[in-house]
């Protein structure tokens, strides 16, 4: 069973997974403030720059390495598909081990005050109303309940849990 939510975990916080799309916008961003003259591409002098801005701290090898690579391989400019495939990874790789399975069964207890292994409707209100600071109006819980609740017993169990935080 561990293997199914590492794999789950993997496809939402792992190194392989695709970019999500505030990553995406947070690159984007990222590359217009450097891109000075507005001309889409950034000049290998201020990608270091930018990475740092991001706040990655590449070694003086990595900067060496990535700038001979631009200036090798792409005339000393770097468009946003060069940039985001330079960036992506670092991206991935820092969200990569972020939660794993201790992490998610701790967060599952918090959900389930009763600790009977499922959270019920109550807990659930519970827990919406902590979380959002506001009680939800009449048939949004039962909405939110009936999409999570893949096996239809009108509990949340931790399998039904993991499924939840892997949606996008």
């Amino acid at each position: 069973m561990n293997k199914v939510y590492n794999s789950v975990l993997n496809s939402v916080f792992g190194a392989d997974r695709e970019l999500a799309q505030a990553e995406l916008d947070e690159l984007q961003e990222a590359f217009k403030e450097f891109d000075y003259d507005q001309d889409g591409y950034l000049n290998y002098k201020d990608v270091a720059e930018c990475m740092r801005t991001m706040g990655y701290m590449p070694t003086e090898m990595e900067l060496l390495e990535i700038v001979q690579q631009i200036k090798m391989r792409m005339g000393g400019l770097m468009d946003f598909e060069d940039f985001t495939e330079l960036m992506g990874p670092r991206m991935m790789g820092e969200t990569a081990d972020m939660l794993g399975l201790k992490e998610l069964q701790s967060a599952f207890v918090q959900f389930d005050l009763d600790g009977d292994g499922k959270i019920n409707q109550d807990e659930m209100k519970e827990a919406i109303k902590t979380m959002l600071g506001e009680k939800l109006k009449k048939g949004e819980l039962e909405e939110i309940l009936k999409e999570l609740d893949i096996n239809a017993d009108g509990n949340i169990d931790f399998e039904e849990f993991v499924m939840m935080l892997s949606i996008r």
